[in-house]
């Protein structure tokens, strides 16, 4: 229970930053002055150099290197976790906190499905030597887990992903999969035979 109350107040704390802009400079004053003030005027809890350590912010002087780009961030269509384990309890637990993590940071949650689990047999000989006829056999059953989101940004992707990926559980496997949307190439955009390079078949 402890460490569920300690993981929603985590994921708050996080959307709290990500959603107020919280600045280096601004993320130092807030952090000796105890208050803080959002963008609506509303007061914000301060956030204390322990929620920072548990986020992997070991010290203040990490946040004012953080450089500003104009470049345009990357947008994807749609971002896939896929988790596999053999504890469906587990599984469970993550999927739980994946998709609270996701609604916290204010992300569009498309889904959380199971799909079909994956079962696997191996017959072997109970004696390596003797008694061919007596025989053992091994199951192992691998269950899935999928939660999809779509219409995300590269940076709230990087942040979703390092979050839940520091929370992994030992003994799960995590596959991610981003779906982006690119501009058709100009070579691809008009044919090469309108230039005269090349002649259509069938002519």
């Amino acid at each position: 229970m402890a460490a569920c109350v300690w993981s929603v107040r985590s994921v708050r704390v996080l959307s709290e930053i990500i959603h107020g802009h919280v600045l280096p400079a601004a993320a130092a004053v807030r952090h000796q002055a105890g208050t803080s003030r959002s963008l609506h005027g509303a007061r914000a809890p301060a956030v204390s150099a322990r929620h920072l350590k548990q986020l992997g912010v070991t010290s203040l002087r990490s946040l004012s290197q953080v450089s500003l780009s104009e470049e345009p961030d990357a947008l994807y269509q749609k971002l896939s976790v896929r988790v596999k384990g053999h504890d469906r309890s587990v599984l469970d637990s993550f999927e739980f906190f994946a998709s609270l993590a996701a609604r916290e940071l204010g992300l569009s949650l498309e889904r959380a499905f199971e799909p079909r689990k994956h079962t696997e047999k191996l017959t072997l000989l109970k004696s390596v030597h003797i008694f061919k006829k007596h025989r053992v056999q091994y199951e192992t059953r691998t269950h899935h887990r999928t939660i999809e989101i779509s219409r995300v940004t590269g940076s709230s992707a990087r942040v979703y992903l390092e979050y839940i990926q520091r929370n992994l559980p030992e003994g799960v496997a995590m596959e991610v999969t981003k779906t982006s949307v690119e501009e058709i190439p100009e070579h691809i955009q008009k044919p090469l035979w309108d230039e005269g390079k090349l002649e259509p078949c069938g002519q």
